[in-house]
């Protein structure tokens, strides 16, 4: 019990002391959440470089914004929340939108639903990252976030039906990626 209380006490100090814009306690809130951040910014991206910019930009965020955190709520849950929306801003400066057939998106499918458990994390990670920014969007936004697609709808600016139509696009091509690279190793 006096640990934790130590903790949150360290916690109070750490924001405090960024809200004073103290070097060393951003540096610290930046070295304590940068993979677990890199890790979502690289999910929203199409590159390590990309992903980079991302974080910093989200970091850049949560320095401005700190003062709106709210002490005991979870302040990488706050983190993660500004990364994500700045992942929604960085695709919606870069990208320019599509509208998909939804009556397309169903004739898509594959039955080869274990290519995933065959493959590993990197090659997962890269099969997403190597899908358009509209399919990689709408999947993380849907699969990984939890998000609706009314939700995903608002955040990027499309219909819900092409939410839709992304997912299940998306989904498509990542499990084709996943099946050619678990055939390709003999798996």
């Amino acid at each position: 019990m006096d640990i934790a209380l130590q903790l949150k006490h360290e916690e109070t100090d750490l924001i405090t002391a960024c809200m004073r814009k103290e070097r060393w306690a951003q540096k610290k809130l930046y070295e304590d959440h940068y993979s677990k951040m890199m890790g979502v910014c690289l999910r929203y991206s199409t590159n390590r470089e990309d992903a980079l910019d991302i974080l910093h930009e989200g970091f850049i965020k949560v320095f401005k914004n700190i003062s709106k955190y709210k002490p005991g709520t979870s302040l990488s849950a706050w983190i993660r929340r500004i990364m994500v929306n700045t992942s929604i801003d960085f695709y919606r400066k870069n990208v320019r939108r599509r509208t998909e057939d939804l009556e397309q998106a169903y004739d898509l499918s594959s039955s080869d639903a274990d290519a995933v458990s065959q493959c590993t994390e990197k090659e997962i990670l890269e099969a997403v990252q190597s899908l358009s920014p509209a399919y990689r969007a709408v999947f993380n936004l849907y699969v990984i976030e939890g998000f609706s697609h009314r939700e995903i709808a608002d955040q990027l600016g499309i219909t819900e039906s092409t939410s839709r139509s992304n997912l299940v696009k998306a989904r498509s091509k990542l499990q084709a990626l996943l099946a050619s690279k678990s055939i390709r190793y003999g798996e």
